[in-house]
């Protein structure tokens, strides 16, 4: 076999599933609720309680519902090909299996090291915005943490690059990744249950805020919708809406979540693709009310603050009444995200792991809790770096680029696979296949284009490390090449 075919060589589905019966179980304890749920904890956070009004201020203006539909449009193409996979292959590796046994090993290392990029940076820029939240709060009860132990010692200069800022670290993002993590390591219930308390809260939040908030908008703050662009591409107009959608785009992620925790889940062929649609559904719909109150209860260039739902309030004082309110769901919203990010990091390892492209200790279950404890312990303490050193805006561009491309291959994967295996028995079929999978790869992917250039270079610094890392371990010991197939 050639090195080009053993590169692009797949793994049957048939195989897939049988090394699902043959590897250690996990528990089965998630519902369709449960999957729903899961997949709000990982959406509903950062990206609406803070990016929202940095998109709004720099990018987008008025139009930042716009964006969210955009966003919301190519999600829900990727989401129903993600479902389609999920039904047919209820397995850990999400995008990273579908991509396996579809596009080659090759191309699934990449995905699934883009999706360790996705679920890793999202727990840590959710963590830096959890710190910001809470540092808030605290100043507001004349607690002061020092400036040098709640910020980032990297931070992204004007031309893009990464310098110091004079800061240690991160103190609070870091234990609240370490925390967490700690709740993933004990078991998938007690991390499904709390996740559902925090779900609750947050989306009682935003929804008290739409209602009392609807009645302080000015609609001139919406004129104009899109406003002209300022010279500079990505900066308002129609580039600064599509470069909005992009980063902002990182705000819908949360329905892979649900597909990683397929083989926790009671009746995976009906309760994934549920959880994976259901949670996409209500948090597109929560987003887009809550856009466009903020934005029409200030001016959108008053929005580019750590806290934009706090301005937006803070501006009308018959609402003051409602900011610890919200604070409780911002962090609740947030610390929700983190934990989710930490719960599905670790079963893309396990998957990896079991496929040989990665080392055997990382696919060990925990004999009492039966959670993928090793590989747990690998993603709380990389998230924990990431968040205790680098700032919100960095970590979150390369969430949105990692999960676009994950998604363009989903959706590639479905035509693949309807064509390689017709047969294929397939409990949810995505509708109109060959339009959807097309639109959805088109917009996923086009939506890359519009991220900042620097983006690009961080991920190709990425990428190469992830094929050092398969060129020096993974091609060597793929389960896969071992079999001789």
């Amino acid at each position: 076999m050639s090195v080009l075919k053993r590169l692009f060589a797949v793994r049957s589905v048939d195989s897939i599933v049988r090394q699902l019966e043959a590897a250690p179980p996990l528990k089965r304890v998630l519902t369709a609720r449960s999957l729903i749920a899961i997949g709000l904890g990982s959406t509903i956070g950062t990206g609406i309680f803070i990016l929202t009004g940095t998109v709004a201020a720099n990018h987008t203006g008025p139009a930042l519902t716009l964006a969210l539909l955009i966003a919301a449009i190519g999600s829900t193409f990727a989401a129903i090909c993600y479902a389609e996979f999920a039904a047919m292959i209820p397995v850990s590796g999400s995008a990273y299996t579908y991509s396996y046994a579809t596009l080659g090993e090759a191309i699934a290392w990449i995905i699934g090291w883009n999706l360790c990029l996705e679920y890793l940076m999202s727990a840590s820029a959710v963590a830096v915005g959890w710190s910001e939240y809470v540092v808030d709060i605290l100043a507001d009860w004349n607690v002061h943490l020092p400036a040098s132990l709640t910020n980032a010692p990297f931070g992204k200069g004007e031309q893009g690059w990464l310098g110091l800022t004079g800061a240690i670290v991160n103190l609070p993002a870091v234990l609240v990744v370490v925390t967490l993590g700690w709740i993933c390591y004990v078991g998938v219930r007690e991390s499904s249950t709390a996740n559902t308390i925090m779900v609750i809260v947050k989306v009682a939040v935003i929804v008290v805020f739409i209602i009392a908030g609807f009645s302080f908008v000015d609609t001139a703050n919406w004129d104009p919708y899109i406003p002209p662009n300022t010279g500079k591409s990505g900066e308002f107009g129609w580039s600064g809406v599509l470069t909005g959608a992009g980063i902002i785009f990182f705000s819908y992620i949360g329905f892979d979540t649900a597909a990683t925790t397929a083989r926790e889940a009671r009746n995976p062929q009906r309760d994934v693709p549920l959880g994976i649609l259901g949670a996409l559904g209500i948090s597109a719909v929560l987003y887009v009310g809550m856009a466009a109150v903020m934005t029409g209860m200030v001016p959108y260039q008053q929005l580019d603050a750590a806290a934009p739902v706090a301005v937006a309030l803070d501006a009308h004082p018959e609402l003051s009444w409602l900011g610890a309110f919200v604070k409780l769901g911002a962090i609740a919203g947030m610390t929700s995200v983190v934990l989710m990010s930490l719960l599905g990091q670790p079963r893309i390892f396990l998957a990896m792991s079991e496929d040989g492209l990665l080392p055997p200790v990382v696919r060990k279950v925990h004999p009492k809790y039966r959670t993928p404890h090793v590989a747990t312990a690998w993603t709380v303490v990389f998230a924990a770096l990431f968040a205790g050193l680098f700032p919100l805006d960095v970590l979150g561009e390369l969430i949105s680029i990692g999960i676009l491309l994950a998604f363009t291959a989903v959706c590639i994967g479905v035509l693949v696979l309807r064509y390689t295996r017709p047969d294929a028995p397939r409990p949810f079929r995505v509708p109109y296949a060959p339009v959807t999978c097309v639109l959805g790869a088109v917009i996923c992917f086009g939506m890359t284009s519009f991220l900042p250039a620097d983006t690009w270079w961080r991920l190709a610094v990425w990428t190469a490390l992830g094929f050092a890392i398969y060129g020096l371990y993974g091609y060597r010991h793929s389960t896969l090449r071992q079999q001789g197939s």
